[in-house]
């Protein structure tokens, strides 16, 4: 082909468009707001239960709902349903028992992952360990864990009655596999849940998640 000034003005116009796209899509990502975080609506989603359930998160209106990602092959995990001091367990028992807040434990390893059980396999691991929550929702395909960006295992949400996020991150301050730490951690979601019933802010309202990466 021969080279004209025209052609070369073309390539030069085509080249800066492709870069204006490209900065224009790299300044939008950096600027999008992540799917749930606290002060805002709780995305709403449909899961099928250990028992066959279908679930949605909206069938819970007006109540407090805690979400737990969870893996039971993860040393985190592992120490906050360590028994004693069934750190998890107690939780679920002192704050979910009452009819004003339902406890949703979500699974999003997928299959051939860490984690990933089916919904028989996800009771008993519960009933071994004297675990308590309201549901076990399985997510193979990990579309609800990537809604809620959900990163570790234990990531944790607390949302009002209103589906307002009040809480989201990690279970408690101290960021180890060690059962002993968690009588001097500060427990985010157990200060977060008081709060809500109390009516008055959340203080931490976000914090870090750590743990295992969700197994997607």
């Amino acid at each position: 082909m021969k080279i004209t000034s025209r052609n070369i003005g073309l390539a030069s116009g085509m080249a800066a468009a492709v870069a204006l796209s490209a900065g224009a899509l790299i300044a939008f990502s950096a600027n999008a707001s992540p799917a749930a975080e606290p002060g805002t609506l709780a995305p709403d989603f449909t899961g099928t239960t250990s028992t066959g359930e279908q679930v949605s998160l909206s069938d819970f209106a007006d109540k407090t709902v805690i979400l737990e990602w969870t893996n039971d092959g993860c040393p985190f995990v592992k120490k906050h349903y360590a028994e004693p001091p069934e750190n998890m367990q107690t939780l679920q028992s002192d704050e979910a028992a009452g009819d004003d807040v339902v406890w949703l434990q979500i699974i999003s390893s997928a299959p051939g992952k860490q984690g990933h059980v089916d919904g028989a396999g996800a009771d008993a691991i519960n009933e071994g360990r004297g675990a308590s929550p309201d549901h076990v929702i399985l997510d193979p395909s990990g579309d609800i864990g990537r809604l809620y960006e959900a990163k570790t295992t234990p990531h944790m949400f607390v949302i009002k009655p209103d589906s307002e996020i009040a809480y989201a991150g990690a279970i408690d301050s101290v960021r180890s596999a060690r059962v002993e730490d968690i009588e001097t951690a500060d427990n985010y979601v157990r200060a977060a849940l008081d709060a809500v019933e109390a009516g008055e802010p959340v203080e931490v309202a976000s914090s870090k998640p750590y743990g295992c990466s969700v197994k997607y």
